[in-house]
């Protein structure tokens, strides 16, 4: 649903930008506006003639909406690691940007701002990524026009804002592929892959608010940019300028032939295929795109396997607006509502749920006592990853021989139970920041090192790494580098293959179904099966704390209270000691591999009494996020139901309690 706007109905034709300009001048010097604020609005009116632009601007001064100017224009919407993400849509809409309004109700223009994902940033994001691809290309000897890969999602705008993009790749002498409709984030990532690439773009806001919108990029190893492509992406950004257009440049269409390609290699995911094939169909799923992408390859692809899926129709169908949720997140209970109802009625086992761009997803399952619980996307990866291993072990694709070389992969912020799984197994646990990106890198470094031990074999053929089956791939990285099983974050995402190198909540729900039908085979649902994890490991809890602070007051509240845990960190929290203090912006920290990780603003502090929370700005939302962790471990052999019980009981209560103390703290440092 669209958040509450305010559309201001005056006229301002006869306003030219002269007059907005004198406003402006005033405004500041009162205090109303910020001095950046006046600056960028002054660049906007000398660089866009628009009317409709021009006419918008005198319409927030005459109605002296100082604060929507202040949110939307006192600052640059910054190209970072991940891209572009701002509102698209005004909490003040102003008449011109309303226009005609579309049969969803979306205003016929997005925001304008340079603070906001509009036509004008997403031009000069492109623009600067088609110029750094260029230059990259050319220190490897290739004078080769660029080749860019876009996809969108289903948010207001996304079509128009990715055909843009590709407009701008062709004037520059590129060749852009442009898929036929809405698509996945996974799918994206997989396309740049296949299509041999140099880079790629899905414009979505994945789980945010109806009002925002976003740019991912992607470079020609189809995970998102990082150092030094980041660097290198943000700097061409920054200097970028309207392009002389050069001849010989197309966009292409993008078509069902890469869902096909894209569905064949996600069925190789499956470790028990003919056990799926034959028990598949006593397993009923309701699934629920949330109005998003993950309807073009899910149900589809669930059935072809022979799974009885139902679909939930109120959210089967694309709309920007996802009216029938607050919002859409799978990570949030409300989102799942639908669903469950339906999975009630029919008696299903199972109900997936995916995020607009198909890259997270949310699931509750059947418990013994006949109720449907929702999951945490910690519990989500644990199963995974514990089954994954188990199978592989059991079906002896891992052995005592080769199991060094094979790894999970999680954030420092996801589940330490992960890690005890990986310890038991004796596999790899590798930790990065938080992000698929820096999951991608490492699939990326393994490929590296497995075809450079490859070829120096001498061993190496003509076939390309994207080409090689799955089973060849896992072959040569336990040979030679290390085989990714399975990984993950606590947000919802999870991966386990290197032909996607983000997370993919299609291949998540096929793999989680696989896991329904395990557990059914041996008599147990799937909570059954994580009580038993539970009973080999111990009781693992997290909690995530949010504060919200929106617009620019709110900016500079997040930005206080990193920068004073960073320069007084608390020696107490809830009445005990702090007993440890990680600073990711300023430590040097290694990882298992031997890898420097890149600073990051995110502190991790360790209580007398064993519980442990972190503490970041989110990437993507205007918001601080508090990670809090607490288990309870058995000291010899396995817990029982009941002591397993009684760790559900307690934990949760104990990392309320300390979430309370973490965000008084946190408020008063605020101010």
């Amino acid at each position: 649903m669209m958040s509450p706007a305010v559309v201001k109905e005056s006229q301002p034709g006869a306003k030219g930008s002269s007059s907005i300009r004198t406003a402006l001048e005033a405004a500041q010097k009162s205090g109303d506006i910020l001095k950046e604020t006046r600056d960028n609005v002054l660049r906007w009116l000398d660089q866009n003639t628009e009317s409709w632009m021009t006419d918008s601007l005198a319409e927030l001064v005459e109605s002296k909406s100082w604060t929507e100017l202040n949110d939307r224009f006192f600052k640059n919407l910054a190209f970072g690691t991940g891209g572009l993400r701002g509102r698209t849509i005004g909490n003040v809409v102003t008449a011109a940007e309303r226009g005609k309004v579309s049969v969803l109700g979306r205003p016929e223009h997005p925001a304008v701002g340079t603070n906001c994902m509009n036509g004008v940033n997403v031009r000069r994001a492109t623009q600067g990524l088609v110029d750094y691809v260029i230059s990259w290309k050319k220190k490897q000897g290739s004078d080769a026009p660029p080749v860019l890969v876009f996809a969108h999602d289903t948010r207001h705008f996304s079509r128009e804002f990715a055909e843009l993009a590709a407009r701008t790749v062709a004037e520059n002498g590129g060749t852009a592929w442009l898929f036929e409709s809405e698509r996945s984030t996974p799918e994206l990532s997989f396309a740049v892959r296949h299509l041999e690439a140099d880079a790629g773009v899905v414009v979505t806001a994945s789980h945010n608010p109806p009002y925002d919108n976003g740019y991912k990029a992607y470079f020609s190893d189809g995970a998102q940019v990082v150092a030094p492509h980041a660097d290198g992406i943000i700097d061409c950004v920054n200097k970028a300028k309207g392009a002389t257009p050069i001849p010989g440049g197309s966009v292409k269409t993008v078509g069902p032939e890469i869902d096909r390609l894209y569905v064949e290699r996600l069925k190789t995911l499956l470790l028990e295929p003919e056990l799926v094939r034959k028990e598949g169909g006593k397993i009923k799923i309701v699934y629920t795109p949330l109005h998003g992408t993950g309807i073009k390859i899910i149900p589809e692809m669930l059935k072809e396997l022979g799974f009885n899926v139902i679909v939930e129709p109120k959210q089967a169908v694309g709309d920007g607006r996802f009216p029938t949720v607050k919002s859409p997140n799978p990570e949030n209970s409300e989102a799942l509502t639908l669903a469950i109802r339906l999975a009630e009625k029919e008696k299903a086992d199972l109900v997936i749920a995916t995020d607009p761009d198909a890259d997270r997803m949310g699931v509750a399952v059947r418990t013994r006592a006949g109720k449907m619980e929702l999951l945490t996307g910690n519990q989500i990866g644990s199963i995974l990853a514990n089954y994954r291993l188990d199978r592989m072990f059991e079906t002896h694709l891992l052995n005592t021989t080769n199991n060094s070389r094979a790894c999970l992969i999680k954030t420092f912020v996801t589940t330490d139970l992960q890690r005890a799984i990986a310890e038991k197994h004796h596999v790899r646990i590798v930790e990065t920041l938080t992000g698929f990106k820096y999951i991608g890198a490492k699939l990326r470094k393994y490929e590296e090192m497995a075809v450079a031990a490859w070829k120096k074999a001498g061993t190496q053929s003509l076939e390309k790494w994207k080409d090689l089956s799955e089973e060849r791939k896992r072959a040569l990285l336990l040979d030679f580098s290390y085989y990714y099983v399975f990984g993950g974050e606590e947000s919802y995402g999870y991966s386990a293959s290197d032909f996607v190198r983000d997370k993919d909540a299609n291949a998540a729900a096929l793999m989680f179904s696989e896991v329904a039908v395990y557990a059914r085979s041996r008599g147990l649902s799937v909570a059954d099966y994580l009580q038993g994890i539970y009973r080999v490991y111990g009781y693992y809890h997290e909690k995530l704390g949010q504060l919200v602070y929106t617009g620019a007051e709110g900016a500079s509240k997040i930005k206080k209270i990193l920068k004073s845990y960073e320069e007084n960190s608390p020696k107490k929290i809830h009445g005990l000691d702090v007993v440890s203090f990680q600073n990711h912006a300023k430590d040097e920290i290694r990882d298992i591999d031997g890898d420097v990780l890149p600073k990051e603003l995110m502190f991790f502090l360790k209580l007398s009494n064993g519980t442990r929370f972190a503490v970041r700005g989110s990437g993507t939302e205007p918001k601080i996020k508090f990670y809090l962790f607490a288990s309870c471990r058995p000291d010899h052999g396995q817990f029982t139901d009941v002591q397993v019980s009684q760790a559900r009981e307690e934990l949760p209560k104990q990392l309320d309690a300390l979430w309370e103390a973490v965000k008084k703290d946190a408020e008063e440092r605020a101010g």
